[in-house]
């Protein structure tokens, strides 16, 4: 797995989803989902943000909070649609 692809989503959520002064650490095992930092509809906006950079198609019943939950279970359902 690329380095790159990991400081991509880590970069995304954090411009995306926290204020610059909100002190929070985003790595890849970081609780995206379940400390709040993603909600609901947030989540909807990183599957599309995913589908698009990666020209991919992700199934609704795939993107659950679970699958979502960090960036190194997000990369694991990356892997399941494309070679990354």
């Amino acid at each position: 797995m690329s380095e790159d692809v990991k400081k991509m989503i880590i970069d995304y959520v954090k411009k995306e989803y926290l204020e610059e002064d909100s002190g929070v650490d985003v790595n890849e095992n970081t609780k995206l989902i379940s400390s709040g930092i993603v909600d609901s509809f947030s989540m909807v906006s990183l599957k599309m943000f995913l589908e698009k950079k990666f020209q991919i198609k992700i199934p609704d019943d795939k993107a659950t909070p679970e699958a979502f939950d960090s960036v190194n279970k997000i990369i694991k359902l990356l892997n399941d649609f494309t070679k990354i």
